[in-house]
């Protein structure tokens, strides 16, 4: 019988389940998609599920399953934290307590029953890899590269909150870490936090915000709440931070360092809001650019494998490109808590298991299959679906499908894009996405406001033709999972508006700055998806007719929801979706739906309330 591994990671945020047969990964899934409850940190049943289905696992075996850390190792930094910061942290103590001794320290009998649920009796044994390792082989073992330097950056594991690794072959090694309280991750959260976003899910708003600003504050925070060093390690001043023995991530003395009290959420962003999202990102590139070229150092190695959070910054990525510090970067999609149930699985099975890596698969030599791992639904579900609720649609032959879109697409219409596999991790790469024109001027405002109903200043990403991303952006190299921010082409950009700087950040926004309005930040850059025809061959034949039809060689790309829903899974989610919001048409597998030729819309609820602000 081939060899099953189960890697699960939950009970903080991110929840979801990975499925190995023989090492390959068959399938994977965050529970949010099914609860509908954004970074869902339950214990993930539903993905669970989905991934023995997607196998065709019905004998009730498993060899092995992993949880992507050790809970005993993460409540003894709990324990002395709070003993060390006694009595000061008795709150934050007290809410903490309840939790782990309800369930977080009993989680072996927890997996079992869970798993019975879903018709599994033989598990084999539970492993429990540390935090940083799940996320090292997460980073490590799909990437293309036989060797490598591992870098696994975030808020905090069990006391790990950055570590440095070696990958060769089937071998993986942590040689070096930073421990808590002393995180990047912590450190860019409570900034998120500061600004008025929420921990855990605005980090990538602040990032979105900061070109708007400029680094006034880089200095002060070097010199008030850090001491870096030349390695990229640091140590945080706990004077200025709440979260080590509160339950606040800054205290009043981080505020008057500020000039006054965080911003509230939802309020008017002033220029002090814009001033401090840059400086907290040129802090966050520079120590990110310095722990890589430690890294180089230390280890030898030409490639760098990254995961964890902060590897979601797609800015820092960027620069770490144009830096050159290795010869090649691959970032796992997946790169928080999610993806840690990919690396926990893989790390048991060449540790505990002793496995050699098979041979690479995809087209970038990498093993996550696009990140398109997630479920699919065939046309015949989608019919009945359709013809079981009386939606009208249109069914396109394939070979009018790609052409049919393109066009619409040319004619100004945004389309919600449903077909293949869902994506795994916090980027939709062409199966659950929101497409549009990156020509016109106003795309950028109708999506975020009529159609995502999210803050103004939000840019949008580009999904590229890989062979033409080079006429557009400066960049070197590809970037399929859309983890990479470059500059658009000088020739393709108009010069920056006269006193700019100095025009409220509301009115910014829509300034027209390249060809590519839609797509062009307010500082001429793009988080780029390069898509090739052999990854998702239907999303490259859609690029390629717009590009035939228009001469552009891209569409806007932003995932199928709106704020604070998680990314839409089944055809129920993706028609509540495209009825609640101005999209004009949906794409449903084969069948195309009208906005105009459907019945009125009603909810049994206010959709608005029902997603939490993000």
């Amino acid at each position: 019988m081939s060899n099953r591994i189960l890697g699960i990671s939950s009970y903080y945020h991110d929840s979801a389940a990975c499925l190995l047969i023989d090492g390959q990964i068959v399938a994977a899934a965050q529970e949010e998609r099914f609860t509908r409850e954004k970074h869902d940190a339950s214990f993930p049943i539903n993905a669970v599920r989905y991934c023995l289905a997607e196998a065709g696992i019905t004998d009730g075996k498993l060899d092995a399953v992993a949880l992507y850390d050790k809970p005993i190792l993460k409540f003894h930094r709990i324990l002395e934290t709070h003993l060390c910061t006694a009595p000061g942290g008795l709150r934050p103590f007290m809410k903490a307590i309840p939790g782990w001794l309800r369930e977080k320290l009993w989680l072996p009998p927890q997996i079992y029953s869970s798993l019975e649920d879903c018709g599994i009796t033989d598990i084999g044994d539970i492993y429990f890899p540390e935090h940083h390792e799940s996320h090292a082989a997460s980073a490590f073992f799909p990437s293309p590269f036989e060797d490598a330097a591992v870098l696994t950056i975030d808020g905090v594991g069990e006391w790990a909150c950055a570590t440095i690794g070696v990958g060769e072959g089937s071998s993986l090694k942590l040689i070096e870490e930073m421990d808590f309280p002393h995180s990047l991750g912590l450190l860019y959260s409570a900034f998120t936090y500061f600004t008025g976003f929420k921990v855990n899910s605005g980090e990538y708003k602040l990032m979105g915000l900061a070109p708007y600003g400029s680094p006034l504050y880089t200095d002060l925070i070097l010199d008030k709440l850090m001491d870096l060093k030349e390695d990229g390690s640091f140590r945080l001043n706990m004077d200025y931070f709440g979260f080590l023995d509160d339950l606040v991530m800054v205290n009043e003395k981080f505020s008057a360092l500020f000039n006054g009290p965080a911003r509230q959420p939802e309020s008017p962003i002033t220029r002090r809001e814009l001033d401090i999202a840059r400086s907290i990102q040129a802090v966050t590139e520079e120590i990110v650019v310095r722990m890589a070229r430690h890294a180089r150092k230390i280890t030898g190695k030409s490639n760098l494998c990254m995961a964890g959070g902060v590897a979601l910054n797609c800015v820092a990525n960027g620069r770490l490109l144009r830096e050159k510090i290795f010869d090649g970067l691959w970032v796992q999609p997946a790169a928080t808590d999610a993806g840690g149930a990919v690396g926990a699985a893989l790390a048991v099975y060449h540790g505990e298991f002793d496995a050699p890596r098979n041979k690479r698969s995809g087209q970038h030599g990498d093993d996550m299959e696009g990140s398109l791992l997630g479920p699919v639904f065939s046309d015949r579900q989608i019919q009945e679906y359709l013809d079981a609720q009386g939606i009208a649609y249109t069914r396109l032959e394939d070979e009018a499908w790609a052409e049919t879109l393109a066009g619409l697409v040319a004619d100004q219409k945004v389309i919600g894009l449903f077909q293949g596999r869902m994506e795994f991790g916090p980027r939709a790469l062409g199966n659950r996405s929101i497409i549009a024109d990156p020509r016109s001027t106003e795309n950028q405002s109708v999506l975020n406001q009529k159609i995502k109903f999210r803050e103004s200043f939000r840019p949008f990403a580009a999904s590229v033709l890989e062979e033409r991303m080079p006429e557009y952006f400066d960049i070197e190299g590809d970037s399929p999972y859309m983890l990479i921010v470059a500059n658009v082409r000088d020739e393709l950009c108009n010069p920056p508006a006269p006193g700019e700087d100095a025009v409220d950040i509301y009115e910014r926004v829509n300034q027209v700055r390249s060809t590519l309005p839609a797509i062009t930040h307010v500082d001429y850059s793009t988080r780029l998806q390069s898509v090739s025809r052999e990854t998702n061959p239907r999303y490259y034949d859609l690029i390629k007719a717009f590009d035939t039809k228009t001469g552009c060689g891209m569409v806007i790309n932003t995932s199928f929801n709106v704020r604070g829903e998680p990314i839409v899974c089944t055809p129920t989610d993706a028609y509540a979706c495209f009825m609640r919001t101005n999209i004009d048409y949906l794409a449903m597998g084969s069948f195309l739906l009208d906005k105009k030729e459907q019945s009125k819309w009603t909810d049994s609820e206010n959709w608005q309330e029902a997603f939490s602000l993000d």
